[in-house]
């Protein structure tokens, strides 16, 4: 393994020989002790780490992953970007979780520089003028980075987006983005991502790919399982997929979100693609979501939940309407709910359940 040859942590360089000493310092934040925490004990060999997983496959809870599980994940990934010790990596995800510490690791095995910043909504505001060739972002980052830091982000040979979904709408900006962007598929449970999605460049894909060491079959739910030489076991997830041919396959939704309205089963993740697209021709930035509630006649009937103050009366009917042109009526809406603030996960995601418990 090669030693990164710098670390930055929110504006301030380290070289690694110091860190165990800078562990005992006071003023670190939260951000600087987790990532310098991690980077020390990665250095010295420390062979097991306890990571929360964030409930992908079932209840949230603390697993250990092994020292050589995560390098083998790590190097699909660097074989794949072709990652190279001259560059220059930016971790701008919490370090306390998988995404954040995987950057960490794919780093510190090629031997890259590392610049990291603490998560906020546009990292490279805080770079300066330091070259970033590789970066790892969930969404709403991007989006920001797009509109305020574009230059920035063109300099970045590649990007890898995890975390949430590509909204219609921001695939839409991606196509002003000449760094090369590709979304990610993974969990915790299979040590990061396991599968890449190019989002632009000369060949666009609609599917992911997972990497060649990969092994992926349907459940009889419809769900994915993946296999890995590097996993002690399959990992069943509760995502329904498409598989297109080997090791391509398109993602649907989550078998936990379908609604049964009427004895009628709806992906609610394809529903919202349209109201993405509807939304986005509206000009409506509001989060939403599509959920079923309890209905006494359909048992649940689909609901849209969407974040922030309530459209007027004639706009909910002109959505439906547009919705209508593409939905069958048991796709569409029977009601509005307008709620002042959506309830999240540690990790910055809408937590669904928690927000439908939340209304009144």
């Amino acid at each position: 393994m090669s030693e990164s040859s710098w670390i930055r942590v929110n504006g301030k360089t380290y070289l690694f020989d110091e860190l165990k000493r800078l562990l005992f310092e006071s003023d670190l934040s939260d951000f600087e002790k987790s990532t310098l925490k991690f980077c020390h004990d990665w250095l010295n060999g420390q062979q097991e780490f306890t990571i929360q997983t964030s409930g992908s496959t079932g209840t949230p809870k603390p697993i250990v992953l092994h020292r050589t599980q995560m390098e083998a994940s790590a190097r699909q990934t660097i074989d794949a970007l072709e990652l190279k010790r001259s560059e220059t990596a930016l971790v701008c995800l919490d370090t306390k979780y998988i995404a954040g510490q995987m950057m960490l690791v794919r780093s510190l095995i090629v031997g890259m520089n590392i610049i990291a910043v603490a998560p906020c909504s546009n990292p490279f505001d805080k770079t300066g003028g330091d070259q970033v060739d590789f970066v790892a972002l969930v969404p709403y980052q991007l989006e920001n980075i797009i509109e305020y830091s574009l230059e920035k982000l063109n300099q970045v040979r590649c990007a890898i987006i995890g975390g949430a979904a590509i909204s219609y709408s921001l695939k839409g900006k991606i196509k002003k983005c000449s760094c090369a962007l590709f979304a990610t598929y993974g969990m915790t449970e299979t040590i990061s991502h396991i599968a890449l999605q190019q989002l632009n460049g000369k060949n666009p894909r609609d599917e992911f790919e997972a990497f060649p060491t990969i092994s992926l079959r349907l459940d009889n739910r419809g769900c994915l399982c993946i296999k890995a030489n590097y996993l002690e076991e399959e990992i069943i997830t509760n995502d329904l997929v498409e598989i297109i041919a080997g090791r391509k396959f398109k993602w649907l939704g989550r078998i936990d979100h379908i609604i049964n309205s009427g004895g009628i089963k709806i992906i609610p993740e394809k529903v919202e693609l349209i109201f993405e697209k509807i939304f986005d021709q509206f000009q409506i930035k509001n989060r939403f979501f599509i959920t079923g509630l309890e209905n006494e006649k359909l048992g649940n009937q689909v609901t849209i939940v969407i974040e922030g103050v309530a459209l007027n009366k004639e706009s909910q009917k002109e959505i439906l309407t547009e919705a209508g042109q593409t939905l069958n009526k048991y796709e569409l809406p029977k009601e509005f709910i307008f709620i002042n603030s959506f309830k999240e996960t540690a990790t910055g995601k809408i937590n669904r359940s928690a927000t439908v418990a939340s209304i009144p």
